[in-house]
């Protein structure tokens, strides 16, 4: 467990009253949630409960239509804040990888930092290639990225998002394109993340990296948090009827083990 146990930490991530809809469909409805620094959040729910919006809206990849999202105190939706320098502290990765075919592996990793944050090329590629030996790929640094398989992919999408040298990752469900066998290695790679103390919000329907790595569950239902607490909690005792209804595959495929 990553989480920072001090108590007068500021949020890294807060969000207040966020609403977001898209046509007629309200999405999200007054949002509200915290992640501290060095916390691991998993967010579950069924399909359509609004998870991956709410990831979205953490870094504006969606407008919210009201609400706050504060990162490292900074209100993302206020005109003065440069969204994009926040942005840059914010590594995300995707379902479906989201790399660019026409360049190998190592470009992908440099291409952010050389652009964006303005590091030399060398530089760059020296730090790409520590996260990529940091999730199994060094050997794969020149390689075509069409060439690799899925699992792989996803493993260079979250050495590409560390490359930024992120203070918090955003996770959208990052295994669930994926072939059942290689699953493994991509959560592999995110324990040690959460290991290493790094901010995550990660939004999954593995609900065995929910129970394990997380420091906090949040259940959502129809746009709304319906319950949050510990694995333990959410696991053991969940107090609301859909986190019940929700878990109670789960809980029975396991019992049948």
């Amino acid at each position: 467990m990553a989480m920072n146990t001090a108590t007068s930490a500021e949020p890294m991530v807060r969000i207040e009253g966020l609403r977001k809809s898209f046509g007629n469909l309200e999405v999200l409805r007054d949002i509200n949630l915290a992640v501290m620094p060095g916390e691991v959040v998993t967010i579950i729910g069924a399909s359509g409960s609004g998870k991956s919006t709410l990831l979205r809206c953490i870094n504006l990849l969606e407008t919210p239509d009201a609400g706050h999202v504060w990162f490292h105190g900074a209100d993302l939706a206020a005109e003065h804040v440069d969204v994009n320098r926040l942005r840059e502290k914010i590594g995300m990765v995707f379902q479906g990888f989201n790399l660019f075919n026409n360049m190998n592996v190592l470009d992908n990793c440099t291409l952010a930092p050389v652009t964006l944050k303005k590091m030399k090329k060398p530089e760059a590629e020296q730090v790409a290639m520590r996260h990529l030996e940091a999730v199994g790929l060094a050997n794969f640094a020149k390689a075509d990225v069409n060439n690799l398989s899925g699992g792989q992919k996803q493993r260079v999408a979250i050495a590409r998002a560390l490359c930024m040298q992120p203070d918090l990752m955003l996770f959208d469900e990052p295994t669930s394109a994926l072939d059942p066998e290689i699953v493994g290695e991509v959560l592999e790679v995110m324990r040690g993340l959460a290991r290493d103390g790094m901010t995550m919000v990660v939004v999954t329907h593995e609900m065995q990296f929910a129970k394990t790595v997380s420091d906090r569950v949040v259940f959502m239902d129809k746009g709304i948090i319906a319950e949050e607490g510990s694995p333990a909690e959410i696991f053991g005792s969940p107090k609301h009827p859909r986190t019940r209804e929700f878990l109670a595959r789960y809980l029975d495929d396991k019992s049948d083990e």
